[in-house]
């Protein structure tokens, strides 16, 4: 006899928003290769195309979808329209982000409102339809991705840091407001990890290896080392675990300071 993993996504519809690269590409390559059926969803429709054809290659099952998380209306219709096309959506992922390492004494308005409406307006946006549609098929799970910036910050990170915190909160109200209709909720914190978005921050030796000095494992994470944990999430492995932060952050939020005693 057969016994089903607790890990498996078998049968399990998953979107993944952002999918279109770093740890959402990731996070929707792991899923397919878990058995989900993935929605590989972005603005980028074509990059998400280029995914699902990396997925259909491993022997997975995607299709890409277009959608621009800052708008409402986008993402409204993204799920119903993936229901009408008989898709049940039991998982969502939420990855799109932004940042402007700039201190907030040089921040301008048009700059802040680039991040907040991309990072929290914009998980809203996904947590809101994404969490009524899982409502509608019976239940599921939702990451978000937040950061270690919710909890620890630098001079140039706090517009970044106040939406990676806000994420936070989102997934544990969303996590109460809809416990009832069996839909899990909870924020996934990477640490430094190889993405675009640290793009900038890897072209700058000393910046990059004052980073990886900040971590226990002394390395930065791949993309791949955020999929596990949020395919973990998403499954019934985690049944038990809603309104969480997973930290994934290689040791860099647990300690302080680098004393080693004799």
């Amino acid at each position: 006899m057969t016994i089903a993993s607790p890990f498996s996504l078998a049968g399990m519809d998953v979107v993944v928003i952002g999918g279109a690269s770093g740890i959402g590409e990731a996070s929707a390559r792991l899923a397919a290769r878990s058995g989900a059926r993935v929605v590989v969803a972005d603005r980028d429709e074509a990059a998400a195309g280029r995914v699902v054809a990396a997925i259909a290659r491993e022997g997975g099952t995607a299709v890409a979808r277009e959608v621009d998380i800052r708008s409402g209306q986008s993402v409204g219709n993204l799920f119903p329209g993936l229901e009408s096309e008989g898709f049940q959506p039991r998982g969502l992922v939420s990855t799109p982000g932004v940042n402007v390492r700039k201190r907030l004494a040089d921040t301008n308005e048009e700059e802040f409102e680039r991040v907040v409406s991309l990072n929290l307006k914009g998980t809203f946006h996904a947590l809101r339809h994404g969490a009524a549609s899982l409502a509608r098929s019976g239940g599921g799970s939702i990451v978000l991705l937040s950061s270690i910036r919710s909890q620890v910050v630098e001079a140039g990170q706090g517009v970044y840091a106040a939406t990676k915190a806000g994420i936070v909160q989102l997934a544990r109200t969303a996590a109460a407001e809809w416990a009832a209709s069996g839909v899990r909720v909870n924020a996934l914190a990477p640490g430094v990890v190889e993405t675009p978005l640290t793009a900038q921050i890897e072209k700058r030796p000393d910046w990059k290896q004052a980073y990886t000095d900040k971590t226990l494992l002394g390395r930065w994470a791949s993309a791949e080392e955020m999929a596990a944990p949020t395919v973990f999430l998403l499954s019934p492995a985690a049944s038990y675990v809603t309104g969480s932060v997973l930290f994934a952050d290689g040791g860099w939020t647990a300690v302080d300071g680098r004393f080693d005693p004799l």
